[in-house]
C-alpha cells in the first residue's frame, strides 16, 4: 500500500486546509518543488497535488509550479487536482509529466465528462468523491450533493477510471483518525482501487489501513500529519510495506 503526501498550493504555497476552508489554512513552505523533494528523498512513490486555488476558480490556478515539480521529479507519479474542467487541462497537464488527473466537481455535475475523458486519456482519470455522510460534497466542499457516494463510485467505475479517491471530509484535517469503515464499504462495493484521504494521524492509521489493503484499499493520501510531524513518512511507508508485503 502506498503512502502518498499531499501538497495543496494556495497562491504558489504549500498549505494544509481543516475541513477544505480556505479560511482556516497553515501555511508549510513558499517552496513546493523543495517540499516535493522531501517526500521523495523520504521515499514516495507517487505525490498528491492540489491546486486549491484552481478548485474554487474553477481553472487551473497554480499550473506553472506543478509543472515544475513534474519536471523537477520526472521518475515519479504525480496526481493533480483542483480546477480541472476541460480536457484541454488535462492534455497540458499529462504532456507536462503528470501522470493522473483527478476530477472532483465536474465528476459529480457532469458524469459524462468522466466518460469522455476515459475515452481520450485512458489510464490517466482518477475521480474524487468527498463525501459526507455517505453523500457527496462538491465545489471545494462547500455544498452536500443528493447522491450517493457508492453509487457514483460504482458509475465511474463502469466509466473506465483507474481508482476512486475517497475523503471523509468531516475529518480531513482535523486528525482524528481515517474512517475505516466508510472507506472499507466503498471498497468491497467496487473492484478499481479506492485510495484513502482524509483523517490519517499517525502510525496506527498506517496498520489499520494496511490490515484491509486487500479490500482494494491500495493506497492512503496524508497531509497535515506527516507536516506537523505526528506521523513520519519513511517510517510510515516501511510499515506499510511490511505489512502488505508490497515494495
Amino acid at each position: 500500500m502506498l503512502l502518498i503526501p499531499a501538497i495543496d498550493l494556495k497562491q504558489g504555497k504549500c498549505v494544509r486546509l481543516r475541513q477544505g476552508k480556505m479560511d482556516d489554512e497553515t501555511v508549510f513552505s513558499d517552496d513546493p518543488v523543495a517540499m516535493a523533494g522531501r517526500w521523495v528523498e523520504a521515499g514516495a512513490r507517487r505525490l498528491h497535488i492540489v491546486d486549491l486555488d484552481g478548485a474554487f476558480a474553477g481553472e487551473p490556478v497554480n499550473a506553472g509550479v506543478i509543472h515544475q515539480i513534474a519536471e523537477a521529479y520526472p521518475d515519479l507519479p504525480i496526481q493533480v487536482g483542483g480546477g480541472i474542467r476541460h480536457e484541454d487541462t488535462v492534455q497540458t497537464y499529462l504532456e507536462a509529466g503528470v501522470q493522473y488527473c483527478i476530477i472532483g466537481t465536474k465528476a459529480v455535475s457532469a458524469p459524462h465528462f468522466v466518460n469522455d475523458l476515459c475515452v481520450e486519456f485512458p489510464g490517466h482519470i482518477i475521480v474524487g468523491l468527498d463525501a459526507k455522510d455517505g453523500k457527496v460534497a462538491i465545489d471545494g466542499w462547500s455544498k452536500l450533493s443528493h447522491h450517493d457516494v457508492v453509487d457514483m463510485a460504482k458509475h465511474f467505475e463502469d466509466d473506465g477510471v483507474e481508482a476512486i479517491i475517497f475523503t471523509d471530509i468531516s475529518r480531513d484535517g482535523m486528525m482524528k483518525g481515517v474512517n475505516l469503515e466508510s472507506t472499507v464499504e466503498l471498497a468491497q462495493a467496487i473492484t478499481i482501487p479506492v485510495i484513502a484521504s482524509g483523517g490519517i494521524t499517525n502510525i496506527e492509521d498506517v496498520r489499520k489501513l494496511s490490515a484491509v489493503e486487500e479490500e482494494g484499499i491500495t493506497g492512503a493520501i496524508t497531509g497535515r500529519a506527516i507536516y506537523e510531524g505526528t506521523l513520519d513518512f519513511a517510517e510510515g511507508q516501511k510499515l506499510a510495506d511490511e505489512l502488505t508485503g508490497s515494495k
